[in-house]
């Protein structure tokens, strides 16, 4: 079983519980993977001291995944905690043993998490190294990592108010997630595209998405506020900006 198989991310108590069941059934560095995700889900609800002391009970000598997936969960607990600086010297130190041992997914991973820490003059470089791995990669769990990479390298460049490229960036990760397949995730995907728009001064373009958006949410019974702030926008006239 992969981690990714047992992760709800709008669910963090409920994947923690999976979880914690999953490694109740494992042994060995098996269990100590899945406990860095029982980490993981307790950063996702601020209970930062009970996951370092989770990940201060694991035996990253146990295999290397473990050791890489120690690192990259510690950093996640000091990003989110408000440490950037230390949390970017434990994800260097994860990309270098992913990458020594070849353990490419997470090579990946540690450097997506290198550039959300990195200065904004960096990021994009950072992004583009990862994307690069990525892309070259046959392993498929490795390769659906440019989506997320290049939803990032867009938001870089929307940061910077760099609208075209930041539609050219929204536009590859939208023909990645349909690639993915992932329908929820293409939503957004598709969401980031419209917005890009919307600030490029193209509105009836961006008018057009958000409404098929609108009504594909309708369909299957949802609602997205995003969806309506946008619509709400543009039929007052889509003035660009956040």
């Amino acid at each position: 079983m992969h981690p990714s198989d047992l992760w709800d991310f709008d669910d963090p108590a409920g994947s923690e519980q999976r979880f914690r069941a999953a490694a109740d059934d494992a042994q060995g560095p098996a269990r100590d993977v899945l406990l860095t995700q029982v980490a993981r889900a307790l950063g996702l609800q601020e209970r930062y001291d009970a996951a370092h002391a989770l990940l201060d009970g694991l035996d990253p000598a146990s295999s290397p995944e473990v050791a890489v997936r120690v690192l990259l969960e510690r950093g996640r607990l000091l990003r989110s905690a408000g440490d950037p600086d230390g949390a970017r010297t434990v994800f260097e130190e994860a990309v270098r043993r992913a990458q020594a041992v070849g353990l490419d997914e997470l090579h990946v991973d540690a450097l997506h998490m290198v550039a959300l820490v990195a200065a904004p003059e960096e990021q994009v470089a950072i992004a583009e190294a990862a994307l690069a791995l990525a892309r070259s990669n046959t392993d498929p769990r490795a390769r659906d990592w440019d989506a997320s990479l290049l939803n990032n390298v867009g938001m870089t460049h929307a940061d910077a108010e760099d609208w075209p490229a930041a539609l050219a960036a929204f536009e590859e990760a939208l023909a990645a997630r349909e690639r993915i397949g992932d329908d929820g995730r293409t939503r957004v995907a598709r969401w980031m595209v419209a917005w890009a728009l919307r600030n490029l001064g193209r509105n009836d373009e961006a008018f057009e998405m958000q409404t098929a958006l609108k009504a594909e949410l309708e369909a299957i019974g949802e609602e997205d506020p995003y969806v309506d702030e946008e619509l709400e926008i543009l039929r007052s006239g889509g003035s660009t900006g956040r």
